[in-house]
């Protein structure tokens, strides 16, 4: 009987596939940011009403967030674009997600009838509309995942942060 050691297999290749998945997952996320913050940032009022409507602050609170919140999305955005602060960025965006994952179950429990404002047009729903809580919750867990694995693995390929390094990102243990 002749033994033989196991392969390797996933776990022999996952040091160069890591930074090439890393590049997905942060211009997945860079878009999902871009995408949010571009779809609102051409009304900054109707930003401040979506916030507003979660009624977790004072009104004039509210409108500020709202309007500051285009700009801190597209800013995340752009940083993961280009894979500047990539590990700040993600943790700015996993903080951010979890406010927004604790805002909509809040809304959930409290039965508020609330659009939530994610990429455009929130605030209030007309009588008779039903909101999509769980969706919600379930999409904004997603991107927290990969907010998570940026946090863990912030060096990807193709990025300004591999680039600054001057290292090869497989060899980076991070």
């Amino acid at each position: 009987m002749i033994v033989t050691a196991p392969s390797a297999g996933v776990a022999a290749r996952w040091p160069a596939a890591r930074p090439w998945l890393g590049v997905a997952v942060r211009l997945g996320l860079a878009a999902v940011w871009l995408f949010a913050g571009g779809a609102k940032v051409g009304d900054l009022a109707a930003s401040g009403r979506a916030v507003n409507a979660y009624q977790v602050m004072p009104y004039d609170v509210a409108t500020v967030v709202g309007a500051a919140l285009p700009f801190v999305e597209l800013a995340l955005g752009l940083l993961l674009l280009i894979g500047l602060a990539t590990r700040l960025a993600a943790g700015v965006s996993a903080a951010l997600l979890l406010v927004f994952v604790a805002g909509i179950a809040s809304a959930w429990a409290r039965g508020l009838a609330i659009d939530c404002g994610c990429f455009g047009d929130g605030g209030q729903l007309a009588a008779g509309q039903s909101p999509s809580y769980l969706p919600e919750l379930l999409r904004d867990l997603g991107f927290l995942a990969l907010a998570g694995f940026l946090l863990i693995w912030p060096r990807t390929a193709v990025s300004v942060d591999g680039w600054l390094a001057g290292a090869p990102v497989e060899d980076d243990d991070e």
